[in-house]
């Protein structure tokens, strides 16, 4: 079962510090901060950003999936990033919240949303027109 759960527009950005700054309207505001031994996290944030320099915008998607044969049973966040490409990225552990304010994040090859759709339609949700089927 593969079903969308959220979408809208997104914004990377980045501090002087090297420090970057997801926002994903309607979800909120995270850092994105690369651990090294632990790898990539998002941390939930409510604090402002001054000095902020735009890495990427555009369209973003959260998927949870269960049950598909070619796809990891998690929430998936794909970013729109130009060009019908959309980049993905494994949530095991869901998005930071109030009461656990770290989760990582982790690039994947497995992308739902089509390259034949445009930044501006939907995706499909049929079961035929998904990867794997």
């Amino acid at each position: 079962m593969i079903r969308l759960l959220n979408q809208g527009d997104y914004q990377l950005t980045e501090t002087r510090d090297i420090t970057k700054i997801l926002r994903l309207s309607g979800k909120g505001v995270f850092a994105w901060i690369n651990t090294g031994k632990v790898g990539e996290i998002l941390v939930a944030t409510s604090g402002e950003f001054s000095n902020l320099y735009t890495l990427a915008s555009g369209k973003y998607r959260i998927y949870e999936v269960k049950n598909e044969p070619s796809l990891t049973d998690t929430l998936h966040l794909e970013l729109f990033t130009g060009k019908s490409l959309w980049q993905g990225y494994l949530l095991i552990t869901g998005f930071p919240t109030t009461e656990h304010k770290r989760s990582r994040i982790i690039p994947t090859t497995e992308i739902i949303t089509r390259s034949k759709h445009s930044e501006s339609k939907a995706p499909s949700t049929h079961p035929q027109d998904l990867p794997g089927f």
